[in-house]
């Protein structure tokens, strides 16, 4: 149940995070006119929203679904957005004299340059994600990783509860790993540069 939380979470952090870190990228009247009330819902602690999401949601996996992607989303926005602004606009302009369509020069220029930009977002909403699920389940949760933690808190188990903790380490280890892996497998020149090859 932690993973499908953790994971269905992720995703629609991924893919909401790209969208919106790449129109306020490349709009910046829009960024500046939503930045406030960005930094206002950053700086808010996540965990005073269990409470609304399990009375609008209730205590299925939806609610823990909605943190886990609610926590996630704006590591992947914040860095998505960053590198759509740094592609350069001589770039940009390069394309544009050589007649190249807006797709043709998202394709080619932003998508190439954006994409590490998104595995560093990705890595760190990966590892949100699990304690955003985690904490849902602590909080209002009636399944999962997080209920055993409160379970075996109530029932004094410490080693279920020790078992549960080793449990999420290995979860979360796991998911970072495949991040890493996509990002070699996705843009290998990335490693390539980092490393001097």
């Amino acid at each position: 149940m932690t993973l499908l939380e953790v994971l269905v979470g992720f995703g629609a952090a991924l893919v909401a995070g790209v969208c919106v870190g790449a129109v306020l990228g490349r709009i910046e009247w829009l960024r500046r006119a939503v930045q406030p009330a960005l930094v206002a819902l950053q700086v808010v602690p996540k965990v005073a929203f269990v409470p609304i999401f399990v009375i609008w949601f209730g205590f299925g996996p939806t609610s823990k679904i909605i943190m886990a992607g609610l926590l996630a989303f704006f590591p992947i926005m914040l860095n998505v957005m960053l590198g759509v602004r740094s592609v350069e606009r001589g770039h940009r302009d390069v394309m544009t004299g050589l007649g190249a369509s807006r797709w043709a020069t998202f394709r080619n220029l932003e998508l190439p340059a954006t994409l590490p930009y998104v595995f560093a977002g990705a890595e760190v909403a990966i590892v949100f994600s699990v304690i955003g699920a985690i904490v849902g389940e602590y909080l209002g949760g009636s399944a999962g990783l997080g209920y055993l933690v409160v379970s075996s808190l109530n029932a004094l188990d410490a080693p279920r509860l020790f078992a549960v903790i080793v449990l999420l380490a290995v979860l979360g280890s796991l998911l970072y790993m495949m991040v890493t892996t996509a990002k070699r497998l996705v843009i290998p020149w990335h490693e390539s540069v980092n490393t001097g090859v």
